[in-house]
């Protein structure tokens, strides 16, 4: 992993933009609410230490190992990749307007559209149900479908959720990978 960001590095990252981890027909695209100014710095995905989403992604059996951020293009070899709702950095998801998680919406069902995941897995119930219109969603599968993709909802893997456990969080990432892998390609999910 790159030397950890300064202040300074992070406050210059503030309205930036993390290249998408994207390849057509994916198993699963993992999406964010947006990224924070510590991944921003970074250029990575899910970075900051104590976000749980790698951990998780291992855990579960996403992963034959524990990634490391700068790892992130590795998942596309395994049938994964990560976006966000929103593609600028802030210091905090709650900078986001509900306006700007709409119009995040709208983008994310384009990418969608044309690069065909077989699961999109939003991690993130607020955005999710702010972005999407879906004040009721819950953690687990959607109804909504884009195109073939099914959608999946799934808590926000932050070290600030302490409703999620590592455990419990790991959970929730393996019922969708249990999910996931069945159907056409489960081999692309099963690294071991």
């Amino acid at each position: 992993m790159p030397a950890k960001p300064t202040k300074a590095e992070q406050a210059a990252a503030h309205g930036t933009i993390i290249p998408d981890v994207l390849a057509p027909n994916l198993n699963v695209l993992f999406c964010g609410i947006n990224p924070g100014l510590y991944s921003g710095a970074l250029g990575l995905h899910l970075a900051r230490p104590g976000n749980r989403f790698w951990p998780a992604l291992h855990a579960s059996g996403f992963t034959p190992r524990l990634l490391d951020p700068s790892e992130q293009d590795e998942l596309l070899d395994l049938g994964l990749g990560i976006t966000n709702v929103v593609a600028r950095t802030t210091a905090r998801a709650d900078e986001l307007t509900d306006d700007e998680l709409r119009e995040g919406g709208q983008i994310l069902t384009g990418k969608v559209e044309k690069y065909r995941p077989r699961w999109l897995a939003v991690v993130g119930i607020t955005a999710y149900r702010v972005a999407f219109g879906e004040r009721r969603a819950a953690v687990g599968p959607q109804e909504r479908t884009i195109g073939t993709t099914r959608v999946w909802l799934l808590p926000n893997p932050s070290g600030l959720n302490a409703h999620w456990t590592p455990k419990t969080l790991a959970g929730e990432f393996g019922r969708l990978r249990a999910q996931a892998v069945i159907g056409d390609s489960p081999e692309r999910l099963n690294p071991q």
